[in-house]
């Protein structure tokens, strides 16, 4: 039976955390958060493994997984690596953006590094373990790491494939518009309504409405097939007039606005793809 050390134990530490513990081949042996009360907050949700007060206090694992903000994942590789208790084993880290390259301290140590990145909305570790199965696991790096993340990220539910270390941002890149964006634009469409006068209880009922019914057209139909709107039909004269007043009522918006119609009217205009 394999072990696992975990460093990070955030929303995705959590949640990959529980899921591995449950997976009844592996083992989860150490924690090592910021401090000692987010360690053993991740502990209890995870439900076993041990929190450890330094990184030179881990033991030996068969694999270990960097679940941190992508800004400290070299930081930490390179800690990891002068920790010379530690025989050489599979790292990888749980960024979208980021490669397996920042590991390249450990992988000079003999380490055999990867990424493994799930795509999924981390909003709380609960919801995500509810959501979890059939998330994409995007991997990436050594061949040999690979071989040992692909069977259980399976077996935790994910629906794992290979990216390429050189596409993993513009991978990452379609993540953010496929998400992340979404809040922020649901948010700008609130705030025109709001300023056009619409009660808030019909803002909240477009919330539930309006949106659930463009996800659902998306998701029979195809984002081109689902398009509507003035750029979607060529109206040029309309977008130019809209987007002039949405840049005098704010500019950034404007702009957002310039930007997604030209896009908009470039998905329109595209030859539909044979099926």
């Amino acid at each position: 039976m394999k072990t696992i050390n975990l460093i990070g134990g955030g929303r995705v530490g959590q949640t990959l955390g529980r899921l591995l513990a449950q997976d009844g081949q592996v083992i989860v042996l150490d924690l090592l958060t910021r401090t000692q009360a987010s360690a053993e907050l991740a502990l209890a949700f995870i439900g076993s493994g041990r929190a450890a007060r330094h990184m030179s206090n881990m033991r030996p694992a068969d694999l270990w997984m960097l679940a941190v903000p992508d800004a400290q994942i070299a930081p930490v590789a390179a800690a990891l690596a002068a920790c010379d208790n530690l025989p050489p084993a599979t790292v990888f880290h749980a960024s979208g953006a980021l490669s397996a390259d920042l590991l390249k301290p450990l992988q000079d140590k003999g380490w055999r590094v990867a990424s493994a990145h799930c795509l999924l909305s981390f909003a709380s570790p609960a919801l995500a373990l509810q959501q979890f199965a059939g998330t994409p696991c995007a991997l990436e790096g050594e061949a040999q790491a690979l071989a040992e993340l692909r069977p259980l990220f399976t077996r935790l539910g994910a629906q794992c494939f290979d990216v390429r270390t050189q596409d993993k941002m513009l991978y990452h890149a379609g993540a953010i518009f496929a998400t992340n964006f979404l809040p922020v634009l649901q948010d700008l469409a609130e705030q025109l309504w709001q300023h056009s006068g619409m009660p808030q209880p019909m803002v909240q009922h477009l919330r539930a409405s309006l949106l659930q019914n463009a996800v659902d057209n998306i998701t029979r139909l195809g984002p081109q097939a689902a398009l509507t709107g003035p750029a979607a039909r060529g109206d040029t004269a309309l977008v130019a007039a809209q987007g002039l007043a949405v840049q005098q009522w704010n500019a950034s918006a404007g702009q957002a606005y310039q930007a997604l119609s030209a896009l908009a009217r470039q998905l329109a205009q595209r030859k539909p793809l044979v099926s």
